[in-house]
């Protein structure tokens, strides 16, 4: 009898953790922003979720240079693209398609903040805030197809 229940059990762990790495990764692949000038490539590494600057509309300033992270507030990094920016970072799957302790940086600002994401079908509902996420700004981004 027991020979027989240790498999079942196996068998049934086994298909619970393939179900939830399958929801897991659920939020990857590109996603456009409410203005739909930038792309957002969301991928893994390991077990935590990142995601990249993959198309800027407008990829180039007034002389034709690749726009770059001018306000880093950290001078090494402020002549690098924009493009290919890593604007996600360290997010974990916490289950019911919500991922947290994840950082956004935003480079318009310069700012980094910490992230919530909510996954809701085609829609990804990103919340930054300082502090508490009650105290943030919410932005929905929508799945390319």
């Amino acid at each position: 009898m027991l020979k027989k229940i240790i498999p079942a059990l196996l068998l049934l762990t086994s298909l619970c953790t393939i179900t939830y790495a399958q929801n897991a990764d659920a939020v990857l692949g590109s996603w456009v922003n409410p203005s739909g000038e930038d792309h957002i490539l969301i991928y893994k590494k390991g077990n935590k979720y990142f995601g990249k600057l993959d198309w800027i509309k407008h990829p180039n300033d007034e002389h034709g240079n690749p726009k770059t992270d001018y306000k880093n507030p950290d001078k090494a990094l402020q002549t690098r693209p924009d493009l290919g920016l890593e604007l996600l970072k360290d997010f974990t799957y916490k289950g019911d398609q919500v991922y947290e302790d994840g950082t956004i940086y935003d480079p318009k600002s310069g700012k980094t903040y910490s992230c919530k994401m909510t996954l809701e079908g085609n829609n990804l509902r990103i919340r930054g805030f300082i502090g508490i996420a009650l105290l943030g700004r919410t932005e929905v981004w929508t799945r390319l197809k």
